[in-house]
């Protein structure tokens, strides 16, 4: 997803589909959660939810969309006003990823409620809402996503294999290899400063004995693993 407007410079999300459960009081929580770019792709999977889980009492929802977290929407589907919808944005928007670090985003949480015939009350409601949230955070998959400058690398083919296995081997992230009529064009992700360009260049040279040179194509937003 692109972010050219964003200030951020990273941020965290989670990496694919997750689902937890959680029982209190014989009601089910079932939670899932699901990296998503759009409003329109979180509320597909509350629409998907509502299908696969028809017989369901609620489906409560809470979503942050952007780098700079400029969209969050939740939905208390039927719950007590303020119980269920803003207790789970709560838990995805304090969560922190690192000390201090509040930064989550990306992410559509759904909590499917099955009741178990023992009401919860206002309170019991918000705990067990946030804990399903908070609980399925504790173990799902989390991921960086940084902004970071694209260069275009060219080799022949005969160069091209090795130059990214030694890129790789010094730590350089490699996206992938495009291959055109006579050249290979390695696509590298950089750190966005120019010290980190420079010392990329340098050794560049080094390792192509200055038969390759990179071209700057951007910036983009780059799964960090």
């Amino acid at each position: 997803m692109m972010h050219s407007e964003s200030m951020a410079t990273a941020y965290t999300t989670v990496d694919g589909d997750f689902v937890h459960e959680l029982e209190i009081k014989r009601s089910r929580f079932i939670t899932y959660l699901r990296r998503v770019e759009s409003e329109e792709q979180a509320r597909g999977l509350i629409a998907e939810l509502r299908k696969s889980h028809f017989d369901a009492r609620h489906h409560c929802s809470a979503f942050i969309l952007g780098a700079d977290r400029m969209a969050m929407r939740s939905n208390d589907d039927g719950e007590p006003s303020g119980t269920a919808g803003i207790p789970m944005l709560d838990a995805l928007a304090k969560r922190e990823t690192a000390p201090g670090v509040t930064d989550l985003s990306d992410i559509v949480a759904v909590v499917v409620r099955y009741f178990g015939g023992i009401l919860l009350g206002a309170g019991g409601l918000v705990r067990a809402y946030s804990d399903s949230v908070s609980s399925a955070l504790d173990t799902a998959p989390l991921l960086r996503r940084q902004r970071m400058r694209i260069l275009g690398v060219d080799a022949d083919y005969v160069a091209a294999g090795k130059l990214e296995n030694d890129l790789r081997a010094g730590g350089i992230q490699v996206l992938g290899t495009d291959y055109g009529p006579r050249l290979a064009t390695l696509r590298v992700a950089l750190n966005d400063e120019n010290d980190a360009i420079e010392q990329f260049k340098d050794r560049l040279a080094t390792l192509s004995a200055g038969s390759s040179t990179a071209e700057n194509l951007g910036t983009e937003w780059v799964d960090v693993r």
